[in-house]
């Protein structure tokens, strides 16, 4: 790790270099890089195929940004995501820009900004609350800094703060063509009906005719909403009601497997295996000693 106080002819920044830990690399989402900037003069900074995911917010200033073939004008307030695989610039204008700004990686971020994008998220968005950004950046900043034996684990969890914060704004139905509101308040009311009936035979033709809405579309979003088929969120509410009625309730487990919605003990008892990795007897003897 360095720590860099620069003053150059283009920028005053400072910023920090990490090398985090081998398990780091191999584990967690780990930093490369954390720092802030003033731009001192006009200038552009271009790069391409990093192995990084590069965050940063406009605390003050404007400017631009060219990615993936587009361009985007930046002002104050405005926050980047992007994947440094992709070519990338950035150019402060005349009202020269103060940065903050984090690059990190992970063997799973791939996946993660997929997510991020199959959820509406755009490479530039205006932040709700710039200061929750600033005071992440802040934090893995200071981490980073310390001589703290646990730094890679309290920046991962740092980070992960990030990634959730970046999630719950990568969706904004405000923004969108009513039709597309529309549709997302059906998935909500389709989701909750479903944390209702989840015991009883539920099938995605009734699903599609009772919401109005294409049973195609609705199998993809709520995959892409909710990271699971509709079938297996009907499962997950099944095995997490029945986990509760083994823990705190004397009902036998055939009974336990009716209530749920399953007919048949013996095939709930291979679903429940093979989801908890355990029988439901084993399951209820284990907890009960707890």
């Amino acid at each position: 790790m360095e720590n860099y106080l620069f003053h150059g002819n283009l920028v005053a920044s400072n910023r920090i270099l990490y090398t985090p830990s081998q398990f780091a690399k191999s584990s967690l989402i780990h930093l490369q890089e954390v720092g802030s900037l003033q731009a001192t003069k006009q200038h552009t900074s271009s790069r391409q195929g990093l192995g990084s995911y590069l965050f940063f917010l406009i605390e003050s200033g404007q400017g631009s940004l060219n990615y993936d073939g587009i361009s985007y004008e930046l002002r104050e307030g405005d926050c980047v995501f992007i994947d440094c695989k992709k070519p990338y610039s950035h150019t402060t204008s005349k009202k020269l820009w103060k940065l903050d700004w984090v690059h990190f990686q992970g063997t799973n971020m791939e996946n993660i900004y997929t997510k991020y994008l199959e959820r509406g998220g755009q490479p530039v968005f205006r932040a709700d609350s710039p200061k929750h950004y600033l005071d992440i950046i802040d934090g893995i900043y200071n981490i980073a800094s310390s001589d703290d034996y646990l730094r890679d684990m309290k920046i991962y969890e740092q980070l992960t703060r990030l990634l959730t914060l970046l999630m719950e704004e990568s969706w904004h139905p405000e923004n969108m063509p009513e039709n597309t509101a529309g549709k997302k308040k059906s998935l909500q009311e389709i989701k909750a009906y479903l944390e209702t009936n989840y015991a009883e035979k539920i099938t995605l033709d009734e699903l599609a005719s009772k919401f109005y809405i294409n049973k195609y579309y609705l199998t993809r979003i709520f995959k892409e909403q909710y990271g699971s088929t509709i079938t297996g969120y009907i499962l997950e509410l099944r095995i997490t009601k029945a986990k509760q009625l083994l823990r705190f309730s004397e009902m036998p487990i055939d009974e336990v497997a009716g209530a749920v919605g399953i007919s048949d003990a013996n095939y709930f008892a291979r679903i429940f295996r093979k989801i908890e990795g355990t029988t439901p007897h084993n399951y209820r003897k284990l907890w009960s000693q707890l």
